[in-house]
């Protein structure tokens, strides 16, 4: 799979995003990051890629046609590459997404649909958005939380960060995505589907203690003990 991140600050992403599992996921060949800086494509020596908004108020906003030609470079690039990626009629195997806060709010669910792709484009927006014509070049938009960030750098790396653990391959045990919070087989209900509470050595610490049930060996019982915490609201 290959994510494409087009951003003003592309040197914001390898820090985070080359370390712990995804570092060793891309060392693996299951994801090839790549960064585009929207910058590039700028048309005056200055390389602005924003201007005032028409109608007057407050900040800047970054150009639709800059960002469309970032999004189709970004595309060009993912196929001229050896990394497999497909497009056929009635099959979707990329998508464009918008970081904006107006847009619809990331889930595990969202997140194992992209996962699934060869090729997710994220776009992230910066000072006062992008021009509203972008919506005509994306697919989807999306929010990972009611507040504003400064930009969408953080957004692209949380979400990054959640597909990539779901591609096969990329974690050790293949059934560690299973049980987690959020997940099947509980994603479809009013529950809160959350991971069942866990523990570790030491049994009692500061009088705080293990759970009794943990430590009796009765599979049974530990299995119906850790539904139950799954289904606390």
């Amino acid at each position: 799979m290959v994510i494409s991140i087009l951003t003003l600050f592309p040197e914001v992403f390898p820090k985070v995003l080359n370390s712990s599992i995804i570092g060793r996921a891309q060392q693996k060949g299951f994801i090839f990051l790549k960064y585009i800086n929207i910058r590039d494509f700028a048309t005056d020596k200055h390389r602005y890629v924003d201007d005032k908004p028409y109608g007057g108020g407050v900040g800047m906003i970054m150009r639709v046609d800059i960002v469309e030609k970032a999004i189709a470079a970004a595309r060009t690039n993912a196929l001229q590459s050896s990394h497999n990626i497909k497009r056929g009629e009635g099959e979707v195997f990329e998508k464009v997404i918008l970081l904006d806060p107006k847009g619809k709010l990331f889930n595990q669910s969202i997140a194992r649909r992209y996962s699934k792709l060869d090729h997710l484009i994220l776009v992230c927006g910066h000072y006062e958005g992008i021009d509203e014509r972008i919506k005509y070049f994306v697919d989807e938009k999306i929010s990972i939380g009611k507040y504003i960030l400064t930009g969408g750098e953080i957004p692209a790396m949380a979400i990054a960060d959640a597909v990539i653990r779901l591609i096969p391959g990329v974690l050790r045990n293949s059934e560690a995505t299973i049980n987690e919070s959020f997940s099947f087989p509980y994603s479809n209900t009013s529950c809160s589907n959350l991971e069942y509470p866990q523990y570790t050595r030491p049994k009692i610490y500061k009088r705080y203690k293990v759970p009794t049930i943990l430590l009796t060996g009765n599979h049974q019982k530990i299995e119906n003990w850790r539904k139950r915490g799954q289904l606390l609201k």
